[in-house]
């Protein structure tokens, strides 16, 4: 199983990537499809948390907790991308930079959780 987190969608595609992922609730400025596989923007930051997140309005902790619980509904996705990451390399990509701070981690994890 391996489950990549550490690319951002504006990097270049690469074999060592497999499936291309992108987890983002609105499509990237300036990207083509051809650059990803598959489009779950379910699996996104809900708009109004992402705002609040970048204007300061929650701290990374409440961020983690309110993100999770938006996987809750979402069992079904996780389990897709566990078994996508059972057969082969998945990589998790959205706009962000800083993989500490970035909901990429999280959905890692929760997939991880379900295997």
């Amino acid at each position: 199983m391996t489950i990549k987190t550490k690319k951002t969608v504006y990097e270049e595609p690469a074999a060592s990537d497999g499936k291309r992922v992108l987890v983002m609730r609105t499509w990237p400025r300036g990207i083509s499809k051809s650059k990803v596989d598959v489009w779950l923007k379910e699996l996104g930051t809900e708009k109004e948390l992402i705002r609040r997140w970048k204007a300061g309005e929650v701290g990374w902790p409440e961020y983690s907790r309110a993100y999770r619980a938006s996987l809750a509904g979402k069992v079904g996705l996780l389990e897709r991308l566990a078994a996508d990451s059972r057969e082969g390399t998945i990589t998790l990509l959205c706009a962000c930079k800083d993989e500490a701070h970035c909901h990429r981690t999280l959905l890692r994890h929760a997939i991880e959780g379900v295997m």
